[in-house]
């Protein structure tokens, strides 16, 4: 007679917890790249939204006699949301008021356009007028009068 003890072909406890802690730190470097990867892609897909509505401004303008329209409904398209899911905001020079205009301003405090402000609040949703504000650094602006499109921090 044999008698050898016979073993089972199953997992131990010791190799099911290296699988564990071995997925766990891949999920540890995979979700935040990934995160991050999202980010960029709207942040990317902003910017080309603006560059978009910039082209549509632009028309408006060769149709109306350089006139800006007063609002980015009047463009006669559909101005998507932004990737977030706020309204783009649009502030021209003449309908701003009298006065003082308010418009965005670098971190110089010197206006960042002479024709319009077109920009994303980002993703916080929210902004100030200069680009140096911590609220401000996430924007998606518009600036040199469309010679720069991108992040404000990058401004």
């Amino acid at each position: 007679m044999d008698y050898r003890v016979q073993r089972s072909a199953g997992f131990g406890l010791l190799e099911l917890m290296i699988v564990l802690v071995v997925a766990g730190l891949l999920a540890s470097v995979a979700v935040p790249s990934y995160n991050q990867f999202v980010d960029r892609a709207k942040e990317r897909r902003a910017i080309g939204d603006i560059g978009f509505i910039s082209v549509e401004i632009g028309k408006y303008q060769l149709r109306n006699n350089n006139a800006l329209p007063p609002t980015l409904a009047d463009l006669g398209v559909d101005i998507p949301m932004d990737p977030w899911g706020r309204a783009y905001v649009y502030e021209t020079i003449a309908i701003s008021g009298g006065g003082k205009p308010k418009f965005r301003k670098d971190k110089n405090l010197k206006p960042l356009n002479t024709d319009y402000d077109l920009f994303s609040t980002g993703k916080d949703g929210d902004y100030k007028d200069p680009l140096n504000a911590k609220v401000s650094r996430d924007d998606i602006i518009r600036a040199n009068d469309g010679a720069f499109i991108g992040r404000a921090e990058d401004y």
